[in-house]
């Protein structure tokens, strides 16, 4: 599995505005930096194939790659970001995988807005997030772009404190999801095993992972650790204690490169 990751930067470090770029707190540059290197250390110690991409100048929220585009395995789509101070983002991304040959296979218009943590691909299915980033007409087009490459659509609205359905769900094995208990209709979860956690944090739901039954998780989310171990999952243990400060999780600060590209081709 090859991850696209953007490590902070000066623009992480120097945010003065932080409501403008939903940071809640100042963030400490060296402890940031030894944060991410520890990630990328272990997703490499897993198997995971890292490719970097520098940060964008003047947008903090580069670090977290996972929102301004979807990976599927016919092509990337390009997303619209929900929050204003994002916007540019997208293109940003899109030029990368440009450049390594990846077609783009659609793109998000206005009024729409789509972040790609509102986006789970899970084998042939497609959970879409409806939140306060993801707005209707953008779950109406990503639906329609993914529906064209054959995946099933499954849409829920996304509570607060949740940012993004990412928060509360991922998929840690093929038929298997880490989710917040009660959160979501069960039909939206319909036809995968659930691994529950309770509902006391907005990134309870948010890990990594890994394949073969390995996971990353954020060190302070505990229940998920728990739980996850209880089903005999490898799991590993990140403080990313100043990336939770930008309102993101582990799944967050990776984009998982879907189309068949071999890892040696990207430049």
């Amino acid at each position: 599995m090859n991850l696209i990751v953007s490590p902070p930067g000066p623009a992480y470090f120097n945010v003065t505005d932080l409501a403008r770029h939903n940071i809640t707190k100042p963030t400490d540059p060296e402890l940031a930096a030894q944060q991410h290197l520890t990630l990328v250390k272990t997703l490499e110690q897993t198997g995971c194939g890292v490719i970097y991409r520098p940060e964008l100048p003047g947008h903090p929220n580069s670090v977290f790659t996972k929102d301004p585009i979807v990976c599927t395995p016919r092509g990337y789509i390009i997303l619209r970001m929900g929050l204003p101070s994002r916007m540019g983002e997208e293109l940003w991304m899109a030029e990368f995988l440009d450049k390594a040959g990846i077609p783009c296979i659609g793109s998000i218009r206005p009024p729409g807005t789509v972040e790609g943590g509102d986006v789970i691909l899970a084998g042939k299915i497609a959970f879409l997030g409806r939140s306060t980033r993801t707005n209707r007409a953008g779950v109406r087009q990503i639906g329609d772009l993914l529906e064209k490459v054959g995946f099933e659509i499954r849409t829920a609205a996304v509570p607060a404190p949740f940012l993004h359905v990412g928060g509360a769900v991922s998929l840690v094995s093929p038929d298997t999801l880490l989710c917040v208990k009660g959160l979501f209709p069960d039909s939206f979860l319909d036809g995968f095993q659930r691994i529950e956690v309770p509902n006391t944090g907005f990134i309870n739901g948010n890990v990594i992972s890994a394949g073969n039954r390995s996971v990353v998780a954020e060190l302070s989310n505990q229940p998920a650790i728990e739980a996850l171990r209880r089903h005999q999952y490898s799991v590993y243990p990140v403080d990313l204690s100043e990336f939770v400060k930008g309102t993101g999780g582990p799944s967050c600060l990776i984009l998982e490169v879907k189309y068949q590209l071999a890892i040696g081709s990207w430049q």
